[in-house]
């Protein structure tokens, strides 16, 4: 049992009320990857076509498939044709290695069209599939789901052709067509998105590119596309980024899950200029504020701790708290300064944190959330630290 060690601080805590469900209390209803324990055990991971060693992202391409899931430990990315329907439902498909008994950064050969190394954020919207091949400094894109184990992407970004993978193309400063440590992706109103943390900036193509090396139209997190100092060089504020992962929009609004200034970042309106100031910030007081659980060690409704996942749920804006081992929600028609969030998974209350509540793994449970989507009423959570995904329900 935990005991509290500032009785003025468990008795605050007794006083708050409790949070209302964010997902089926019942927890996930499919979980991939790993089984719930048997007296507290986990099964140990080797490679296979029902396991996973720390996925990062995770996401239906439709309410009832495909299922694509960056599988970023065994360095591969694995596909259900169709949504599972039980639990450790073994995967169709694999891009990354020649089987699913293998693992190592781009096969342990040389990089090409579909080999992978530490894959770690996707989106699939349309048909379109897009992954954040994170250590290889580029996305690839697939214009047309694969439909075969080791299809080639299409296109490449932020290299030149598929055999290359340096940093910033080899060069010292960032282009627009140039990425650094990429590992956050999305799709929205015919757009991609992607969080290229190394380079502290979020890119912008107006239109899902089809040509491979084609370069951003527009950059946040930094005045223009060849710097790439933390928080824009200055001090923190509304326009620098200092460790931006996850990207989502409301058809309207911009969300970026900026992790290392543990906050989320909300433009009103599409941002229209390079280096646009977002309006305000959740999880901080003031868009100056950069400490994790501002500067507390418990969190509260209106805290968080690196950030990593964002995803919009109906009219929930939904967020993976990573280093809280939580998943908050807030309502969309309610965000500003300092908005709390309303609704809570993983934890019983907003003020506790701590991997699978202090204890062993359970459907309801989470250790390192690292990232979230959602697809009508369906959230999938790469849940890392458990070494597994949950496709999860709302709650009704």
């Amino acid at each position: 049992m935990r005991v509290s060690l500032n009785p003025v601080r468990r008795k605050d805590r007794e006083r708050t009320p409790l949070p209302s469900a964010l997902l089926d209390a019942s927890g996930a209803r499919i979980i991939l990857g790993q089984r719930v324990p048997r007296m507290g055990l986990v099964e140990p991971i080797a490679p296979s076509d029902g396991t996973l060693f720390g996925p990062r992202g995770a996401a239906l391409g439709g309410e009832a498939g495909p299922l694509f899931v960056c599988d970023t430990g065994h360095h591969r990315l694995m596909v259900w044709n169709a949504a599972p329907g039980h639990d450790v439902t073994p995967a169709d498909l694999l891009i990354g290695q020649p089987d699913f008994r293998s693992e190592g950064r781009n096969a342990r050969g040389p990089v090409g069209a579909s080999t992978l190394n530490v894959p770690t954020g996707l989106a699939a919207r349309d048909g379109v599939l897009a992954v954040a091949d994170a250590w290889n400094h580029r996305v690839l894109i697939w214009h047309g789901y694969p439909t075969r184990s080791n299809q080639p992407a299409d296109v490449v970004l932020g290299q030149s052709d598929f055999v290359s993978n340096a940093p910033n193309r080899g060069s010292d400063a960032p282009t627009a067509a140039s990425l650094n440590w990429c590992y956050g992706v999305a799709i929205a109103d015919g757009a991609l998105y992607v969080a290229d943390t190394g380079n502290r900036r979020v890119l912008k193509w107006n239109g899902i590119p089809e040509a491979s090396g084609t370069p951003a139209d527009l950059v946040l997190g930094q005045d223009g596309f060849e710097t790439r100092d933390e928080n824009g060089g200055r001090v923190p504020g509304a326009a620098g980024m200092r460790w931006p992962h996850g990207v989502a929009t409301d058809g309207d609004r911009l969300f970026v899950a900026d992790a290392g200034n543990n906050r989320i970042m909300v433009w009103e309106t599409p941002p229209g200029r390079n280096g646009a100031p977002c309006a305000f910030v959740l999880g901080q007081r003031h868009t100056a504020g950069v400490d994790h659980n501002q500067a507390a060690y418990y969190p509260t409704a209106a805290s968080l701790n690196m950030p990593y996942g964002v995803a919009v749920l109906g009219r929930k804006l939904v967020a993976a708290d990573t280093a809280n081992c939580r998943i908050v929600g807030y309502d969309l028609d309610g965000l500003a300064m300092e908005a709390a969030a309303l609704w809570l998974a993983g934890q019983s209350t907003f003020e506790d944190k701590g991997e699978n509540r202090w204890g062993v793994q359970q459907r309801d449970s989470l250790c390192w959330p690292y990232g979230i989507s959602a697809c009508g009423s369906t959230v999938v959570v790469a849940d890392s630290g458990n070494n597994r995904v949950l496709i999860w329900e709302a709650a009704p």
